[in-house]
């Protein structure tokens, strides 16, 4: 069976919610691991054929933590994940098109291989209360999580990616 990983972190709970809807989908196709970034290593990268990654946007950027779980594992997987498939979610105030470029570059030194259109849902939180409230993601947008990791354990099951 084909396994994904579905790395995240979430500070105000936004992005939680969506990588929690994406697991809850994903399961049924493929194994599924939803691992928080401060949890996830290079070991869980080199054991899993794709990935979903999905993180909030801090100041026009990836959140900290997240950044910290690459960088921590990137070294120690670089040349040995090329060619295997990833998606990934981010969780913005505004836009989140930063965060979006900074990950897939990421990815792209990995030589990994984006299959879905990355999915930013935005909260529209824009004041310091707004921002460092916790998040409550609509319905609505947590379909399409469901439906970004439905497609990606589905598209590994199949040998699709």
């Amino acid at each position: 069976m084909a396994s994904l990983l579905i790395v995240y972190h979430s500070r105000t709970n936004g992005t939680q919610q969506m990588a929690a809807a994406a697991y809850a989908a994903a399961q049924e196709d493929a194994d599924t691991r939803l691992v928080r970034a401060e949890d996830a290593s290079a070991e869980d990268l080199l054991a899993s054929d794709g990935y979903l990654f999905a993180a909030p946007e801090n100041l026009a950027s990836l959140s900290g933590a997240m950044k910290e779980f690459f960088d921590r594992c990137y070294y120690p997987v670089l040349g040995k994940l090329e060619g295997r498939p990833y998606a990934q979610m981010i969780c913005a105030g505004s836009d989140g098109e930063n965060a979006v470029r900074q990950l897939a570059r990421i990815a792209t030194g990995w030589r990994l291989k984006a299959v879905q259109p990355p999915l930013i849902i935005c909260t529209h939180a824009q004041s310091e209360t707004e921002i460092l409230a916790e998040k409550t993601i609509s319905d609505a947008d947590l379909e399409k999580c469901r439906a970004l990791g439905g497609a990606l354990s589905a598209g590994l099951s199949m040998g699709v990616f």
